[in-house]
């Protein structure tokens, strides 16, 4: 199981090799998003959904990261950050580069992945959207919340219906059938309905599950061709419904292990015609079972009791399950790998309690069980991410041999103990022992380094070289290639390097790390001293496999000297294809099954041996062209046999000759990065890629000169073409031209002939015209008289409509005047009562006053007289003096306390007067201001009046545009109406009579202040007149007032008369 971390990157690999899920869980790959940060954290993912195609997944974690797998291509890429949690998924639209999801503040957004801009916002739930159903069109959805589910177009992303349930009743889930136009509503109730998808009418209802095996619906499944509904809930029983019946047709009982079904989807099979016979059930324990509803049989299961699923989606070609860890991880399985254990049946398992017809269920007529026994597999250890089985080590022995402890677990010296025994390794497990004997460090991050630069310039025209004719074998040895030639530059200029890579590309062409890991050991390692006389053969490895081919056959290499054949001949081109030309596959493979168990000088006693085990078809070639020959073909000889002598060879060798004394043991590639390989002559190298640079270069030149030249041939002998070809234009128009002539002239004498005829015929039509012209001007004349009747008839009536209602209006404005005036006056007597009654109260008060201030003199005196009588004469003089004088005194102060108390009562009678005074000023002042608004109002209405009858001249001026007739009544209305509207401008009389309606009510208010400056000592002969003239001058304003009134409204109605009786004139 490869396992992905996405950590901070926006894009990359799924996985860095091809994926070879194993049989037991069946899983492509597991992603995990963890931070890279300083504290690093685990994102968890929320929900996933398949495309259309079910090759791509998209996934969204707790933080709002939305991420797209592409299966097909290997690639991930972060599409959009909406920084909030996302619900619910959907990747099924029409337009499949865009997607919905749900988020946690109850809206529901659509992006493109593509642009990864927003393409709609759509709102109304008041609660979290936890699914979204797309229809099979991909142009309608269905978002569902706890209370309500709402459906969307999604060409214009506008909703079109929305469900409403009462608080009481609660919605499970709302989704459309597949390949139909039916929705599906689910309530906790238990209650499901099915609605018609254009117009909402209801279908059909689903009747009450049966008592004995009632359970709260929670889930829900339907099958591709919609025809059977799967329910669960919190209980080990599943009822399936047959959707065209509309009843229940079986219960399905699930192991005792199973308490509650958290989530249910039917098993797409493409030779199932949508009728799909396996249903995924995942309980509460997180793991989902996998059953045939027709034979309730267990197939197999997902998930572990320590790994637990959260919840899955299965992809619409029923290849991939995606599904959520409890730990927020994503695994994916491959449903081939799964089903691949699924080859013989198992015994039955289950068995159907009875089948009775389907007009008589009851629960226990339909009740199957699944039993709780597990599937017949390899047992999961609790560390389930380490997929190799470790060997137990022996605790009693020693610790000697650590250079033969492999990993995983493996024994070198067991394996070459294995291998003498059967000459080979087993097939099956070839791949995996040489990755153990080469310890390669799988390094994804360098090698995906080394492939991210790209084809190198040296293996760009690769394919010249060396046709292949498949092109991924072409393009994996090109990359494997190119990545040699960037991790080292002498691979650049090694000419045989596709030679030694090519077995190995075509041995692991479909896992390029490790066919490049094989090739970078193999050089490293078997190819010691090869770089150092380069870029010649290696002569000193070639000098010690002479040295051991003279000391074990001297024969053969005397016979080789005789015919000047040197081991460039007969020992470099079996090292430079390691052997690949001249053995089979199965050879090859046996023969490196012992190359890669033993030390690196094997590989050259192979060479030695080759040679010994075919001395005698080589002694007997003379010719230098069969030798060359006989090493680069295949030949009859038996593999083992020279296994077996290079054996004998490494055995008997001496030490001073052996390779061991030359080449290293073996050291594997180190983990992380690759380690840096300089073993060459770099100055020769480096010249030697100067030069060649230099003659790309000069190459390049060339190429452009020489292209410069055949353009230019190219454009002489294209233009000498086109000067051909002009002229022979020319000749075929000149002739094309003589017979166009030719047929013009007889073109025209019939033309002349046509025309002839043609002016009679427009003669007749002319005529024929004329008259229905005639025809259709006097009808057209009629219809436009009538018309013009009817529009005078019409005017009329509305002109004595509008007259009526004028006068209608008049007479009630003159009733209202009339109310007014009555109003007035009332006021006017009541004021004036009131002030005579003052005016006497305060005459008969100074009056008394007068008379008991006379009566208190009389008094005074007559007891004064009466004192006097009664006095002594002698002092009457004075006292009569002294009495005068007191009495004087006395009368001034009795005068000036009366004057007194006379001013004190004339200032309250004053107050009380200035306060009556005050409010019939106000009531004056409203009444006026109330007036102003009436007449204000008549003139706005009059204004209106004007506007509107504008507005109808200007649409009779453009409706009559055509007629010259109509032209000149028009222009000589416009004059009238302008000189009308100037006459109406320059006469400000309205204004004027307004002004004047104000002064005049100015003088009114002013009045009562005038009133109040007289003096006091005249009060008494002064108010009864003052009050005289107020009142005389009151009467006459209100008249002036009425008639004025009264004479702008016969002005206005016969102004109005005269504007409609203007359309009649120019009717007429």
């Amino acid at each position: 199981m490869q396992s992905t971390e996405l950590g901070n990157k926006e894009s990359g690999k799924i996985w860095h090799r091809k994926p070879s899920p194993l049989t037991r869980d069946g899983i492509i790959v597991n992603i995990i998003h963890n931070t890279s940060d300083y504290h690093s954290k685990t994102l968890r993912f929320l929900n996933v959904a398949f495309d259309g195609s079910g090759d791509c997944i998209i996934a969204g974690d707790h933080q709002g990261n939305i991420y797209v797998f592409d299966l097909q291509s290997n690639r991930f890429n972060l599409v959009q950050r909406t920084t909030q949690a996302c619900t619910a998924l959907a990747f099924n639209l029409h337009r499949k580069s865009e997607f919905l999801v749900a988020l946690a503040d109850y809206s529901v957004k659509c992006f493109d992945i593509v642009t990864k801009e927003l393409v709609s916002w759509m709102r109304g739930h008041e609660s979290s959207v936890f699914s979204i159903s797309v229809h099979a069109s991909g142009r309608y959805a269905i978002t569902t919340s706890s209370d309500t589910a709402q459906l969307w177009d999604l060409d214009t992303f506008q909703r079109k219906r929305k469900l409403n349930i009462r608080q009481s009743v609660g919605i499970q889930k709302v989704f459309f059938l597949p390949l139909s136009n039916t929705i599906l509503s689910c309530f906790k109730d238990n209650s499901i309905f099915a609605w018609e998808c254009d117009t909402l009418f209801c279908k059909y209802q689903l009747p009450a599950p049966p008592e004995s095996s009632s359970i709260i619906y929670k889930v829900f499944a339907v099958t591709r061709d919609g025809r059977i509904l799967a329910a669960g809930g919190k209980s080990n029983h599943l009822h399936l419904w047959c959707l065209e019946a509309t009843q229940l047709f079986r219960i399905i009982q699930m192991p005792t292990k199973v308490r509650a079904i958290r989530h249910l989807e039917f098993l797409p099979d493409s030779f199932d015609a949508g009728s799909n016979q396996v249903l995924g059930v995942l309980s509460q324990d997180g793991i989902m079972r996998f059953i045939n509803v027709q034979t309730c049989k267990l197939l197999f299961e997902i998930g572990s009791l320590d790994e637990g699923i959260s919840t899955s989606v299965i992809s619409p070609h029923g290849r991939y399950i995606a599904s959520i860890m409890e730990n927020g991880s994503l695994n994916i399985y491959s449903v081939q790998a799964l089903t691949q254990e699924i080859n013989k049946p198992p015994p039955p398992l289950v068995k159907v309690i009875e089948d009775l017809p389907k007009n008589k269920l009851n629960a226990s007529d339909v009740k199957m069980m699944v039993p709780s026994g597990r599937i017949q597999r390899p047992t999961k250890s609790r560390n389930s991410k380490i997929q190799t089985r470790i060997l137990k080590q022996d605790l009693t022995g020693t610790f000697e041999n650590k250079e033969n402890e492999l990993s995983d677990g493996l024994n070198k010296k067991r394996l070459q103990i294995l291998l003498k025994g059967c000459g080979e390794y087993p097939t099956k497990y070839r791949m995996f022992i040489w990755r153990a004997l080469l310890q390669l460090p799988e390094n994804h991050t360098a090698f995906s380094s080394l492939i991210d630069k790209g084809i190198h310039e040296a293996f760009i025209n690769l394919q010249k070289q060396y046709p292949i004719k498949s092109r991924k074998l072409l393009r994996v040895l090109q990359r494997t290639l190119s990545a040699l030639a960037h991790w080292s530059a002498i691979f650049s200029d090694t000419p045989y390097l596709p030679l030694l890579a090519f077995p190995f590309v075509k041995l692991f062409q479909n896992n390029q790390l490790i066919c490049f890991e094989v090739v970078a050991t193999l050089i490293i390692n078997w190819c010691q001293h090869w770089f150092e006389y380069f870029p010649n053969p290696p002569i000193n490895i070639l000098s010690i496999i002479e040295n051991i081919l003279a000391f074990h056959d001297k024969e053969l290499l005397q016979h080789f000297i005789a015919h000047d054949i040197t081991s460039q001949l007969y020992a470099w081109p079996l090292l430079e294809t390691v052997f690949s030309e001249v053995l089979t596959r199965e050879e090859w493979l046996k023969l490196f099954d012992n190359v890669f168990s033993n030390h690196p000088s094997f590989l050259l006693m192979t060479v030695v041996a080759y040679n010994i085990c075919s001395r005698a078809p080589l002694l007997n070639c003379t010719l230098k062209d069969d030798f060359e020959y006989f090493f680069h073909h295949r030949n009859n000889l038996d593999i083992n046999v020279v296994i077996r002598e290079v054996y004998h060879l490494m055995e008997t060798t001496p030490a001073h000759i052996h390779p061991d004394n030359v080449l290293d043991v073996f050291v594997a590639l180190t983990k992380g990065q690759y380690p840096i390989f300089n073993q060459y002559p770099k100055f020769i190298v480096d010249y030697q890629t100067q030069e060649r640079e230099r003659i790309r270069k000069d190459e390049l030149d060339y190429l452009r000169e020489r292209q410069a030249v055949e353009d230019m041939h190219a454009e002489v002998d294209q233009q000498r073409i086109k000067d051909e070809a002009w002229y022979q234009k020319q000749e075929l128009l000149r002739k094309a031209e003589e017979t166009r002539r030719e047929m013009l002239l007889q073109e025209e004498e019939k033309m002349m002939q046509q025309r002839q005829r043609l002016a009679a015929v427009k003669r007749e039509l002319k005529t024929k015209e004329l008259y229905l012209q005639d025809a259709a001007r006097r009808r057209f004349l009629k219809l436009q008289q009538d018309q013009h009747e009817m529009e005078l008839q019409r005017l009329d009536d509305e002109i004595e409509r509008k007259v009526q209602m004028r006068d209608q209006e008049i007479a009630t404005t003159t009733k209202d005047l009339e109310m007014r005036q009555l109003e007035l006056e009332s006021q006017k007597r009541l004021y004036e009562k009131n002030l005579t009654r003052n005016q006497e109260a305060i005459a008969k008060e100074i009056k008394e006053d007068a008379d008991a201030y006379r009566r208190k003199v009389d008094l005074e005196e007559h007891m004064f007289h009466k004192l006097i009588e009664t006095g002594q004469t002698q002092s009457r003089k004075t006292q009569k003096i002294i009495e005068e004088n007191l009495a004087k005194a006395e009368q001034a102060c009795l005068n000036t306390d009366w004057q007194i108390q006379n001013l004190h009562r004339q200032k309250c009678n004053d107050l009380q007067r200035n306060e009556g005074y005050r409010e019939v000023a106000s009531l004056l002042r409203k009444n006026r201001r109330k007036e102003s608004e009436v007449l204000n109002a008549m003139m706005e209405e009059e204004a209106k009046k004007w506007k509107e009858a504008e507005e109808k001249g200007f649409h009779l001026r453009s409706e009559k545009k055509a007629s010259a007739l109509s032209d000149e009544s028009r222009k000589w209305f416009l004059q009238q109406e302008m000189s009308a509207a100037l006459e109406h401008a320059e006469n400000p009389c309205n204004k004027a009579e307004v002004l004047q309606l104000q002064n005049e009510r100015v003088t009114l208010s002013s009045l009562p202040r005038t009133s109040e400056l007289n003096d006091i000592s005249d009060m008494d002969s002064s108010t009864q007149i003052s009050l005289n003239r107020k009142t005389r001058e009151w009467d006459s304003m209100e008249q002036n007032l009425i008639k004025k009134v009264r004479n702008l409204r016969q002005r206005l109605t016969e102004q109005a008369r005269e504007r409609c009786r203007t359309p009649h004139l120019l009717a007429t």
